[in-house]
């Protein structure tokens, strides 16, 4: 005999990933439907609410995502670990505004005084300081809808690991546009939000995970860093 819960669920259409290719014929949903919908699908592990359309990602491959993405939640924990009032999420649902609910692939934010919050049922709520996407097949989104759906929500820094291309886009708001950040004349990218919290390029594009964590170590020796450190503790 079937269920009244099982009725109410077949009453809700599944959430059908947007085709790039007509993407003008896909239905947009609001936050609220895509997250209902969402809830009652738990065979789906990744979902996102882009511009009022629904992204679900294909199956994740070790170099494309799997290995770069180890790295980078290897970087950021560090940072998080000597940095009390910092917090790190991996696939976190971030609610941004009523059409994009993204689910990033890493996010750091200030846990006091930062622009997000934790909600009562447990998701990010407001943009995070750092948003981090590993782009694959992915980066046709990344850099273009989800860059202005961040850039609009004001996310202070977007970084993008382009694994095809083997590049990095670090991007800073600055009067309410998204600039690259500058990599210095020993490779580096440091952050603006974040002080100490530096990226040697080349080491992270090549796999060298200890290098990175090394020049990562340099960053949070400075003056600066331990000044906002710091200020966080008070």
């Amino acid at each position: 005999m079937t269920s009244k819960l099982t009725k109410y669920k077949q009453k809700i259409p599944p959430l059908e990933n947007a085709d790039l290719g007509e993407i003008r014929f896909a239905v947009r949903l609001t936050a609220f439907q895509f997250e209902h919908r969402y809830q009652l699908m738990s065979n789906v592990k990744k979902a996102e609410l882009i511009e009022g359309l629904v992204y679900m990602p294909a199956a994740l491959r070790f170099r494309q995502y799997g290995k770069p993405h180890a790295h980078i939640i290897g970087w950021l924990a560090q940072y998080e670990a000597a940095t009390l009032g910092v917090e790190l999420a991996d696939n976190a649902m971030v609610r941004l505004d009523e059409k994009n609910v993204p689910q990033p692939d890493a996010l750091l934010s200030i846990d006091k005084g930062g622009k997000s919050i934790i909600s009562e049922d447990d998701y990010v709520e407001g943009a995070p300081e750092l948003i981090v996407e590993i782009a694959a097949s992915t980066v046709s989104i990344d850099l273009h809808d989800k860059l202005k759906t961040y850039e609009r929500n004001q996310v202070q820094e977007y970084l993008v690991w382009r694994v095809y291309d083997n590049e990095i886009d670090w991007f800073a708001l600055k009067e309410g546009q998204y600039t690259k950040l500058k990599i210095d004349k020993n490779g580096i990218i440091k952050s603006d939000v974040y002080p100490g919290l530096w990226l040697d390029v080349e080491a992270l594009l090549t796999g060298n995970l200890l290098k990175v964590l090394e020049i990562l170590q340099e960053g949070m020796k400075t003056r600066e860093y331990q000044n906002f450190r710091a200020n966080l503790l008070k």
